[in-house]
């Protein structure tokens, strides 16, 4: 996976490459996924929820830069993939699913990995996490449309933010940085994934 979706993505950071051959993917995947657990596409979790594709996940970790001092939010953690990732290369992860089965999955999962500085809490993912931040980093696990503002307000001055845009069958991976209290996006790289509930743009009404 690492050789072959990774590195030919220009994802090179020690870091990352670390964590993804550390953490086993397939322990974090349904049962009857585990034989295509590193392919390169997207493996649905049931419920709407996707674990997303290698290449797009490391690409997404590359281009927010996590520092051993970070404290990130990661939102649709799904089964704890992601999560796990996170936590070889960051201070602490918030991690947050809406559903109580995949929030005991993924503690279990991410108890036998070792990741013990993860904490799973079940909750709204368009609510975040408020409580826990504000946060270095904040990661969304699925495509939006917008990202609320009461996410917005989670992130930390200077803090880092990622998610997947998506315009219909197209879309593109952002990176958004806050600066004086305004969070500027980037475009990073195309990307797709399902949309996440609670991430739509609101429908205009016309005659």
């Amino acid at each position: 996976m690492v050789d072959s979706q990774v590195r030919p993505s220009d994802v090179t950071k020690f870091p990352i490459i670390d964590a993804m051959l550390t953490v086993k993917r397939e322990n974090f995947v349904p049962a009857n996924k585990r034989a295509v657990a590193y392919m390169g596409e997207h493996i649905d979790l049931g419920g709407g929820r996707t674990m997303l594709d290698p290449r797009t996940l490391a690409k997404m970790l590359d281009a927010v830069n996590v520092d051993q001092q970070d404290i990130v939010l990661d939102l649709g953690c799904g089964l704890g993939y992601s999560s796990a990732l996170l936590a070889r290369m960051c201070e602490a992860v918030i991690a947050v699913e809406d559903d109580e089965t995949r929030v005991k999955e993924a503690e279990a999962r991410l108890a036998d990995a070792d990741a013990d500085n993860v904490a799973v809490i079940e909750g709204v993912l368009s609510e975040g996490a408020a409580k826990h931040g504000p946060y270095d980093i904040i990661f969304i696990q699925g495509a939006v449309e917008t990202v609320p503002e009461a996410i917005l307000d989670q992130l930390k001055e200077d803090g880092r933010i990622v998610a997947i845009f998506s315009a219909g069958a197209l879309g593109e991976a952002r990176v958004g940085v806050k600066v004086n209290g305004t969070v500027s996006w980037r475009m990073d790289f195309n990307a797709n994934a399902p949309l996440l509930a609670g991430f739509e743009k609101e429908k205009s009404f016309s005659l």
